[in-house]
């Protein structure tokens, strides 16, 4: 009999009901303790002077760099304000390509030179620190002998105190670059994105609003997630060290009644959900929204808009957050996109607009949106952009726990489609069918006086469109929910300002022929509509209708991540990173990307067969030998070959499995050990993807055969029923 697995229920039925309460709930209201550990406006107003003030909201606003002087005094009001709140140490938080954070702590405490102990902080420590560049993963960029790298303070996200126990370091948002200057993190190229699209869109703004000074690129995420009592989860070795159940059948109720979305939170999932929020508060992480999702023990909290370079920074957070706050409340949060087979994985939808410094929201339609002419050439465009980099924008979301999801009943497919809605599509085809001339501006007046009017949200929401108009912003469906949004987001402000400098000039162009400019926005806006016409769909994406239709519109299909990879490496993207500023062919993300597919396919591999090797193979011929015996007893005892039938049938199957998936475990050690010894990260990754993938998928198929025949005694490893529905 296994111990660990009933051991493991043995702990949760006992465990004192105070171990699983509520840990920090506050009496005052939100708005009294929120953002209480961030180095916000308020607090720089407080601790620095006014000019120095001045020049920190400028360098954020314009990009502009601060002296080394302001750089200073902005330390030193650091340490003061991080020092009364209790901290003792430094750290620059950086997001290296591994997708999580990083950070080496310093203390504030130094030595003078009398040898006199002093809490010391400066400009220099603020802005620059010098962390181990061939340590972090860089497609090559860093060899071991070459191991200088530099994080830069990034002054557009403020410093934050992160409290670990009794602990608490100011932890201050920075940027990763090698010695040359080359990024080797996530944030970089998504800044580099943002200021591309801010510079791109603010003169095509001025057209409309000549009082905007900035654009502002907006997100909001939506965070889905697994929890499972800590206790299950360590009796499980792939949950622990792949993150998802490599086997396990599905439990005999899973998500068929659809109960469980929306529905009463338990519990002691709501105590942890309650002091999550407190401390997301008391961050600055304006989370608003909780609820069960549609898996059992799957949820989902989601904040309000924030610019996006902040709002991936408390998404990095959050994640960091949540697993602490979980195993406080003896649970482990599980934030891979599958992490059990058979019902509903989990996303991190990224809700993407732009907007102006004056409160303008460019892809909001207002109550007239055909004759919302700034409207219709932000949202045009961007469906513009989509369909020119289609390929690239299922690169961004591309990885090997995403691929168990996307195609999927409660994911998007690998096929990149555009919904617009029931509204829009009518907007569309008239301006498609309308007339414009050179000659007279009237006409497109007039086209746009009989556009209909329309109401925000009076079109349904497609939930299984990639990338789908929900009224005010653009929903990215695609994202995996332990993905690093920074990855999406770059690409999609990339191709937004590359597609809105190309509008511009085909505007311009037309203008200096001598057409009127609102003319001139419409006819080009309407060249667009026709030539995106193969990307719009506004039907089931789930069907195969929909597969052979896309086909037939020469849309793309990477259904597996090293095909999607391969549109980071087209001549195509290479010169649009180009044109932007957003990537150097020198910086290797592809290849990052790459090798993070195999190594992860390894490390699932390896447990895999570790797994079978010491828990089901074991399990199935103890429980084989069990019933032989008994067989052999019955034979003895004068049964004939009828009464013994069902116990010959199931040793037959039994057998049938095991000899499976000895066979299949060495042909998935053989083609990994050929893949380990592949210098070439493409063809790694593709004997992965074709060879021990498929060996993993048939593996499992005969494991869970043995998990519903093997004696429930007998089975070592925590069952599905178990994780999902023990509390």
């Amino acid at each position: 009999m296994s111990i660990s697995r009933f051991n493991a229920i043995d702990t949760i039925l006992n465990r004192p009901e105070a171990d699983t309460g509520y840990f920090g709930t506050p009496s005052e209201l939100v708005s009294e303790y929120f953002g209480v550990n961030v180095f916000n406006d308020e607090a720089m107003q407080k601790y620095l002077s006014e000019d120095a003030y001045l020049s920190v909201k400028a360098a954020i606003q314009s990009g502009s760099k601060l002296s080394r002087e302001v750089a200073d005094l902005v330390a030193s009001a650091m340490k003061e304000w991080a020092m009364k709140q209790g901290a003792s140490h430094y750290a620059h938080w950086f997001q290296p390509w591994t997708g999580k954070t990083a950070e080496k702590h310093d203390s504030f405490f130094t030595l003078d030179g009398n040898g006199k102990a002093i809490e010391e902080f400066g400009g220099k420590e603020l802005a620059q620190q010098e962390p181990d560049g061939s340590s972090f993963p860089g497609g090559g960029l860093r060899s071991t002998f070459e191991a200088r790298g530099y994080t830069a303070w990034d002054p557009s996200s403020p410093a934050f105190i992160f409290e670990v126990g009794e602990g608490k370091t100011l932890c201050i948002p920075t940027i990763l670059v090698t010695y040359s200057g080359e990024a080797m993190d996530f944030k970089l190229p998504l800044l580099k994105s943002q200021t591309a699209l801010e510079n791109a869109a603010l003169p095509i703004v001025n057209w409309f609003d000549q009082h905007a000074t900035r654009v502002i690129v907006t997100l909001g995420w939506e965070q889905e997630y697994f929890l499972v009592d800590e206790a299950l989860y360590n009796a499980r070795p792939d949950l622990v060290l792949t993150g998802r159940t490599l086997i396990g059948k599905l439990a005999t109720k899973g998500q068929q009644l659809e109960d469980h979305y929306f529905g009463s939170i338990p519990e002691r999932v709501f105590g942890f959900m309650r002091d999550l929020e407190i401390e997301c508060h008391r961050l600055g992480i304006p989370v608003r929204t909780r609820h069960n999702e549609v898996g059992p023990a799957q949820y989902e909290l989601a904040p309000m808009f924030e610019e996006v370079n902040v709002a991936v920074d408390h998404n990095q957070l959050l994640m960091d957050l949540m697993d602490r706050m979980a195993r406080r409340h003896h649970m482990r949060v599980l934030l891979h996109e599958k992490p059990f087979a058979g019902v509903n994985g989990s996303g991190k939808h990224n809700n993407w607009s732009v907007a102006t410094n004056t409160g303008k929201n460019l892809l909001s339609p207002g109550e007239h949106p055909g004759k919302n002419l700034r409207f219709l050439t932000f949202f045009v465009n961007t469906v513009m952009a989509v369909r020119e980099h289609a390929d690239l924008l299922r690169a961004s979301v591309a990885a090997a726990s995403n691929d168990h999801r996307l195609g999927a009943n409660e994911a998007p497919p690998a096929i990149v489609s555009v919904f617009i809605g029931s509204v829009m599509t009518e907007i569309f085809r008239q301006i498609e069918s309308g007339e414009t001339t050179k000659e007279d501006v009237k006409v497109v007046l007039d086209l746009l006086s009989k556009i209909p009017d329309l109401e925000m949200d009076n079109t349904d929401r497609n939930r299984t469109s990639p990338f789908a108009f929900t009224g005010n912003k653009f929903e990215v469906r695609m994202v995996g929910s332990q993905q690093n949004c920074s990855g999406p987001m770059t690409v999609l402000n990339t191709i937004m300002a590359d597609q809105l400098n190309t509008f511009r000039r085909e505007v311009e162009a037309q203008v200096a022929e001598g057409k009127e400019r609102d003319a001139a926005i419409l006819t080009v806006l309407k060249d667009y509509i026709t030539k995106s016409k193969p990307i719009l769909f506004e039907g089931d994406n789930y069907s195969e209708a929909w597969e052979a239709e896309a086909a037939k519109r020469n849309l793309s299909n990477d259904k597996t991540t090293p095909e999607a990879l391969s549109a980071y490496v087209q001549q195509k993207t290479i010169n649009l990173f180009g044109r932007v500023g957003v990537f150097t062919e020198k910086e290797a993300f592809y290849e990052v990307q790459l090798h993070k597919y195999h190594t992860t396919l390894e490390i699932e591999s390896t447990t895999l067969e570790e797994l079978c090797m010491n828990y089901v193979l074991p399990a199935a011929m103890d429980y084989q030998t069990r019933l032989a015996s008994n067989m052999v007893q019955m034979q003895q005892a004068g049964f004939d070959g009828q009464h013994i039938e069902f116990a010959s049938d199931v040793i037959k199957r039994i057998s049938k499995n095991i000899n499976a998936i000895h066979k299949l475990t060495e042909k998935m050690h053989e083609a990994r050990h050929n893949a380990h010894h592949e210098s070439n990260s493409q063809k790694a990754a593709m004997i992965y993807c074709h060879e021990v993938k498929p060996c993993m998928d048939q593996i499992r198929i005969h494991a869970d055969d043995l998990e519903l025949i093997v004696d429930d005694r007998e089975w070592a490893l925590v069952k599905y029923r178990e994780m999902m529905y023990i509390r």
